[in-house]
């Protein structure tokens, strides 16, 4: 009797260990390739291997060229860069991931240009005091959370942490371009809220968001914004995604309402990852579609005087990339088209041309020739590149990249830029001179990108 007590008692212990592992093994997406991802960490593999603290180290170094050889050196129209002809730090990320027993942490900073050229474009710091833009400018990710163990996971985190509405990635060196599309480019980069991830199987996420506002520190009024991503990636060749956001995002105008959806099809194709030759190749297809109305604006149409212009966003960008030589190099050509009536998501520019509010005198715009950005405003856009990536190891990139871009109105930097007739913000402006805008322009960049 006492045997078969003892024997009952190990089938018992093994068969609760067994479930404890099992628990402990369900990992959201494990065993699915998604190296190949555009707007995901290529690396298949970590070099550190702590239990509680996984550091973050990223350095992203561009130079880029503008045929329209602005005497201002300045980038107008960009996220991703911010000058001319100049070798600048684009950006510096240290930080890390922090786990204790189901608490959890993400802090990375940001250095650069991109500390400067992203904050810009929200509105939202000028409401109040304390100056958000400033206080969050050097932090690209920063929240906390607890990972509760319910099926593959359910995370819940607040505070700062990213946007992937738009597909690409903040980290450049996640993306397969450098300059992204418009679709990318004019979409969030980050949220400021709570975030519940929760993985109800091992291919599935859904992720709520309650949110400030669209990619802003502060809100604009008093409704905050709502939205979720779910993400699903059946297996190593395939990922399907949506983005949906509803909100209130124009300063003072509580009863506008802004609506958008961003839906990707990523697949790959191909995949021979030892072969000399070609070793895999994937493309990846993004169409975004929005509206706001109330307020003076009509949605998608236009209105009488009183309901307002129509004023809504399309959007779509297609991009296919081949790998050769085991993965260690990599082409990617592609492109897309944008329409935004009002200009809501149109990247202002800067200098004399911004229509943004003067950092050091608010009630003025920044630019004392703005750009135009009011209801019934067109604009309209396209671009095309290409690049080609050498990853001698999967910590590092260099690219060379060829874009160019077009709009239908006068937006991006000319030969005489958006500063003052000599280029520098301390020469007085004439009274006939005005910032240089033209509709096209073509770049060359070159790019070194470092992960560890």
């Amino acid at each position: 009797m006492k045997k078969i007590t003892t024997c009952i008692a190990i089938a018992i212990s093994l068969q609760l260990a067994a479930q404890k592992k099992e628990e402990a093994e369900k990992i959201p997406f494990d065993g699915i390739d998604m190296t190949w991802h555009n707007g995901n960490d290529r690396r298949d593999s970590t070099i550190w291997n702590t239990k509680y603290f996984t550091p973050v180290i990223m350095v992203d170094v561009n130079y880029n060229y503008s045929f329209n050889n602005p005497i201002d050196n300045t980038v107008v129209g960009s996220t991703a860069l911010a000058r001319h002809n100049e070798i600048q730090l684009s950006s510096a990320n240290l930080g890390a991931d922090f786990n204790y027993k189901g608490a959890r942490a993400r802090i990375v900073t940001q250095f650069g240009t991109r500390s400067t050229v992203v904050p810009r474009n929200d509105y939202s710091p000028y409401k109040g005091q304390y100056e958000l833009a400033n206080v969050y400018r050097y932090l690209s990710e920063a929240y906390a959370g607890y990972h509760f163990k319910k099926w593959y996971g359910i995370n819940v985190d607040a505070g700062m942490f990213m946007s992937y509405i738009g597909l690409n990635s903040y980290y450049q060196n996640e993306n397969w371009e450098y300059q992204a599309s418009f679709t990318s480019d004019n979409t969030p980069w980050f949220f400021n809220g709570l975030r519940v991830q929760i993985f109800p199987s091992k291919t599935l996420k859904i992720e709520p968001w309650l949110i400030n506002g669209w990619q802003s520190y502060g809100k604009f009024n008093a409704m905050p914004g709502f939205g979720a991503n779910i993400t699903w990636v059946p297996n190593s060749n395939v990922k399907l995604l949506t983005n949906d956001y509803y909100g209130t995002d124009a300063a003072g105008l509580k009863d506008r309402k802004r609506f958008h959806s961003d839906n990707s099809l990523l697949v790959r194709y191909y995949n021979k990852p030892t072969s000399k030759g070609i070793s895999r190749m994937a493309f990846s297809l993004t169409a975004d579609f929005g509206f706001e109305k109330g307020s003076g604006v009509n949605g998608l149409k236009n209105g009488d005087s009183v309901a307002g212009p129509a004023q809504y966003f399309a959007s779509a960008m297609f991009y296919n990339r081949i790998w050769f030589g085991q993965n260690k190099f990599a082409w990617t050509i592609g492109g897309g088209v944008m329409t935004n009536p009002g200009r809501y998501l149109v990247l202002y520019p800067t200098g004399q041309a911004s229509p943004l509010p003067d950092p050091n005198n608010p009630t003025q715009t920044a630019g004392a020739y703005p750009f135009s950005a009011n209801p019934g405003d067109q604009f309209r856009g396209w671009d095309v590149s290409t690049n080609f990536d050498w990853m001698p190891n999967q910590s590092i990139t260099f690219r060379a990249e060829l874009i160019h871009r077009q709009s239908s109105v006068p937006y991006f930097a000319g030969h005489g830029g958006v500063t003052s007739p000599t280029g520098y913000s301390t020469t007085p402006l004439p009274s006939d001179w005005r910032p240089d805008l033209v509709k096209s322009e073509t770049r060359l960049v070159f790019a070194i990108l470092f992960r560890i």
